[in-house]
């Protein structure tokens, strides 16, 4: 749990909201306030309780849609100055 805490820290740095989380406490979900330029997609970020990690979603120009799982904090915190919303 201390984990996960530590991924929702740094998604709210990054400007992520809670948008739910689910019953049992295994996973909660957040989204970016502000979508991406040029999709106007807001990234989803899943953080997962059983596997301690946290995956990404985005959609790049062209309606593709990606996924990223990250293990580690400072993993993910590096793929989110690399991927900036605006």
């Amino acid at each position: 749990m201390v984990k996960l805490r530590a991924f929702q820290a740094a998604a709210r740095e990054d400007g992520f909201i809670e948008v739910n989380g689910v019953e049992d406490g295994s996973a909660v979900w957040l989204r970016n306030r502000l979508p991406d330029t040029g999709t106007n997609f807001h990234k989803r970020l899943c953080l997962d309780g059983l596997t301690n990690s946290a995956t990404i979603y985005w959609q790049t120009v062209g309606a593709h849609c990606n996924s990223k799982t990250f293990r580690t904090v400072t993993s993910l915190q590096e793929w989110l100055e690399s991927h900036p919303h605006s």
